[in-house]
């Protein structure tokens, strides 16, 4: 039965927060000393809670359309395994990148070790350069045979 509701404390994450941009909920579900790591996050995020705010707010403006599929979660213990899907248009700026006005559907996985309740930690990677590439701020490769 924990697993079960371990499960579902992240999957309120993507649905809730990512997805509709309820950053109350954080409040709820998020330690607030909590650790997000992973190679997509900007370093000048604050530690905590707080820069899981800015990180949900970041790509929320980015993507104002942003919603998400939980496509799999595997829960073992105090951790949960989400892989997910995401898909938005990006009408905002990224990480000083000015908005593109193209859409782009991403694929990723986060690891999440759920304590007293409440997200405490995040590993998570996602495809940012097939993301780049589908907003047009990376060239697509050749096909062979041009």
């Amino acid at each position: 039965m924990l697993s079960e509701t371990n499960k579902t404390v992240s999957r309120r994450f993507f649905e809730e927060v990512f997805g509709k941009g309820k950053l109350n909920v954080l409040d709820e579900i998020v330690a607030k000393d909590h650790i997000n790591s992973g190679p997509g996050n900007p370093p000048e995020l604050a530690p905590g809670i707080e820069g899981t705010k800015q990180l949900v707010t970041m790509y929320r403006n980015a993507f104002p359309d942003l919603h998400f599929t939980i496509d799999e979660q595997i829960a073992e213990g105090d951790k949960v395994v989400t892989r997910w899907t995401g898909h938005g248009t990006n009408k905002g700026e990224l990480l000083g990148m000015p908005a593109t006005g193209k859409s782009s559907t991403v694929t990723g996985i986060v690891i999440d070790r759920i304590a007293n309740g409440k997200i405490a930690e995040s590993w998570g990677i996602f495809d940012q350069f097939g993301m780049m590439q589908q907003l047009g701020v990376i060239p697509m490769p050749e096909t062979a045979g041009k």
